[in-house]
């Protein structure tokens, strides 16, 4: 079983910045494939970043690339989401996820495992 939990989340005006923490309790968080999903009032829940976890290759959607940096603490069993140049649509809240071993497709809820409660993220003026 691994129990993910959020933090970071937040208001913040456009063009700001929020850093999303992804805390695991597992003692091989090393062996597990993690992504960042969101999900804004009336939408289909999307995909925003992963980070693989054999390859340690990371994916992002279009509409965050250049923005959006993800990376792991693998000592600390911690994901992190570092959002620069916050937009409007960037509104939603935020979950990230967890499978083990290599996830090829990473883009696809149904492939995770294991997800946080989520934490809101809030873009306005």
């Amino acid at each position: 079983q691994v129990r993910l939990v959020e933090s970071g989340g937040g208001m913040v005006q456009p063009g700001g910045s929020l850093r999303l923490s992804c805390a695991a309790s597992v003692r091989t968080f090393s062996s597990l494939t993690m992504g960042w999903f969101r999900q804004a009032p009336g939408k289909e829940r999307e995909f925003v970043a992963s980070i693989r976890w054999s390859v340690d290759v990371t994916y992002y959607t279009d509409s965050v690339k250049g923005r959006f940096t993800i990376s792991r603490d693998n000592a600390n069993n911690t994901m992190y989401l570092q959002m620069n140049s916050l937009k409007l649509e960037d509104t939603g809240v935020y979950s990230c996820a967890a499978a083990w071993g290599d996830v090829v497709i990473t883009t696809r809820p149904a492939n995770y495992n294991y997800w946080g409660q989520g934490t809101q993220v809030t873009v306005s003026s």
